[in-house]
């Protein structure tokens, strides 16, 4: 069972948790890889009762959301499990924008008719109140990806909702320092572990986070009937990465904030998506909601598929690279992706990492100009002026 954190702050938690508390038990969580163990009151089969070192990983993260955690192989058998918990013809409220593994096992569901699904905008406020009074779960994804649109989680989460249903919050690009939606009465709170939580492009995992009991053993059950258990060198890594997650994202940060103002500004750059811009429309809701801005930006550059595709390449500190959430930079061009094809062809999301400021900025900013003066690129911007 997952510890409150009873006051600490969550920077001394993240470094404290999880450890044995015995004198002469090692410092650190030790990678335990067994399958099975001698028989006893607490465990006696791992994909049962667990081990040492996932559960340590539990601790800490459900800690810091107040809350007992569930640990799996990744972030899509943590989503998958709350999915699972849906009876024969549910609604499903899943947002506009949206990861598109959600959107493929909702989909999915609706091809076997299992469920059915809507859409709402990750805006529209109204929209998903007025879903909780109907719908079976209510999917939030804030901020969302990859346009980082802001939810409001206070107001959905508080309002008044149908019985049984299930309002879960996807919270990996906010992670529970800047956002812990079960305090705004969330039902479950999801991660993948393998972002920010790792955080060095090292492993695959997820975690689901309720201060419900019933809905606890649930999300446990299910795993276990599914197979869907993290692994051991798995657990230990994203132990080993949280206890800097609080630095990592600071820095992150710091930086995000500092080259979304400067992209903002960029003449190559049509537009900026970053909750921290004043000028980014869900702002007033980030203000309020989000303890921090994070560290993903979502750019739209100057052009075609074909600009955004040449500044991918181009870059040399930030890598050209899926996933994020990392101490490395990463860059990609988000509807090259199978089934995010509705995005805007020269959307980049681009994920922050700890570097220097000034390098991270000289490397994109001398990507974006060699595209715009490579000479194919270079007309494209010439026809644009020409309409104009």
């Amino acid at each position: 069972m997952a510890k409150h954190r009873s006051g600490m702050k969550p920077e001394s938690w993240l470094v404290s948790a999880g450890r044995a508390p015995e004198p002469g038990a090692p410092l650190n969580v030790p990678l335990v890889p067994a399958s099975n163990f001698i028989l006893g009151k607490e465990r006696g089969y791992a994909r049962d009762d667990g081990t040492p070192t996932w559960e340590a990983l539990e601790e800490i993260v459900g800690g810091l959301e107040s809350g007992r955690a569930v640990a799996f192989s990744s972030g899509m058998a943590a989503i998958a499990a709350v999915f699972d918990q849906l009876v024969a013809g549910a609604v499903i409220a899943l947002p506009g924008d949206c990861y598109q593994g959600v959107a493929g096992l909702a989909a999915a569901g609706v091809e076997r008719k299992r469920w059915s699904v809507y859409r709402i905008a990750v805006e529209d406020t109204d929209g998903w109140i007025r879903a909780c009074e109907s719908a079976d779960l209510i999917w939030l994804e804030s901020p969302s990806n990859p346009l980082l649109t802001v939810a409001d989680l206070e107001a959905i989460c508080r309002a008044p909702r149908r019985a049984g249903a299930v309002v879960a919050v996807d919270n990996t690009f906010a992670t529970p320092l800047h956002q812990q939606p079960l305090d705004f009465g969330a039902s479950v709170s999801l991660h993948s572990a393998t972002k920010f939580i790792g955080g060095h492009s090292d492993l695959l995992g997820g975690i689901a986070i309720t201060r419900d009991d019933t809905f606890f053993h649930a999300l446990k059950r299910s795993r276990e009937l599914t197979g869907a258990t993290p692994g051991t060198l798995e657990s230990f890594l994203a132990v080993r990465g949280s206890r800097t997650l609080a630095l990592r994202l600071q820095r992150a940060q710091q930086n995000a904030m500092l080259l979304a103002e400067r992209l903002d500004a960029h003449p190559f750059v049509s537009r900026v998506r970053y909750p921290g811009l004043a000028s980014h429309p869900t702002h007033p809701i980030a203000k309020r909601v989000l303890k921090g801005f994070g560290s993903i930006i979502s750019f739209d550059v100057l052009g075609d598929a074909q600009v955004a595709d040449a500044v991918c390449e181009r870059v040399q500190l930030i890598r050209h690279a899926t996933s994020l959430g990392a101490v490395e930079s990463t860059m990609e061009r988000r509807a090259a992706i199978p089934g995010q094809e509705h995005l805007p062809p020269t959307l980049l999301r681009l994920s922050v990492g700890i570097e220097d400021a000034a390098d991270l900025w000289a490397d994109l900013d001398a990507a974006l100009r060699a595209a715009a003066n490579d000479k194919k690129i270079l007309d494209v911007l010439m026809n644009q002026d020409a309409m104009a």
